[in-house]
């Protein structure tokens, strides 16, 4: 809620403030370096499919993860530009709920999450606050069956690739005039998943999976 709180303080900022327009940035380019945190929920939306006999009430949570990460960016004008980043982060899925706590059910999840949005740029007394919109497309590279499911018989498990939407609001400090400066970043992406389980070949339980998770990231930035 706080970070939430935190986005729309910042909108209200953007709304009011003036378009930059001291420094023609129009065809620049900006790559930030940035330690990043992927904080997830990662719980049950809906049991799609159960031949196992999940105990009824069984919710579980995906672990959050702080990693390396590197956005780019083009200024198609002053103050509006599109960004990219690259990045993966590895999750484990527990049990919070019907199974034991704490029970693995998905182990070394692999995630990368393409994502591209569009940014609007502002000046307000020399920081450069924006806000941004884009799509993303969730690929989980690997995937492996959690130790707490493996005595079911389950022998393989599949989280299925999907595309979702992200909302994101930051700011940029320059530091100097030599295209040095330090960022904060907040996105909120809006995507799911579903978790297939399989023993052998036969698909023996699906969960559909809400994650909506915050990434939040500091770090610095050269403009060229």
């Amino acid at each position: 809620m706080k970070k939430t709180h935190a986005l729309l303080g910042l909108a209200a900022v953007a709304m009011v403030a003036s378009p930059a327009a001291a420094q023609d940035r129009a065809g620049d380019v900006q790559v930030k370096v940035l330690a990043t945190g992927v904080l997830p929920d990662g719980g049950i939306d809906e049991v799609v499919l159960d031949d196992v006999g999940l105990p009824a009430g069984t919710d579980v949570e995906a672990n959050d993860n702080y990693v390396p990460t590197i956005a780019a960016e083009y200024f198609f004008t002053n103050n509006f530009s599109i960004e990219t980043i690259a990045g993966v982060s590895q999750h484990d899925v527990d049990a919070i709920a019907g199974l034991p706590a704490g029970t693995e059910v998905v182990s070394d999840a692999l995630l990368l999450p393409a994502t591209l949005t569009a940014k609007a740029h502002f000046d307000v007394g020399g920081i450069k606050p924006y806000l941004g919109a884009g799509v993303a497309y969730f690929m989980w590279l690997t995937d492996e069956t959690g130790a707490g499911v493996a005595p079911l018989g389950v022998t393989d498990t599949d989280l299925t690739d999907e595309f979702g939407f992200v909302l994101q609001g930051g700011v940029d400090i320059p530091i100097g005039d030599q295209g040095f400066g330090v960022t904060l970043d907040a996105k909120r992406y809006f995507i799911g998943t579903n978790a297939q389980f399989f023993v052998n070949e036969t698909l023996v339980l699906e969960t559909e999976h809400n994650l909506d998770p915050w990434v939040v990231s500091a770090g610095v930035a050269y403009r060229f």
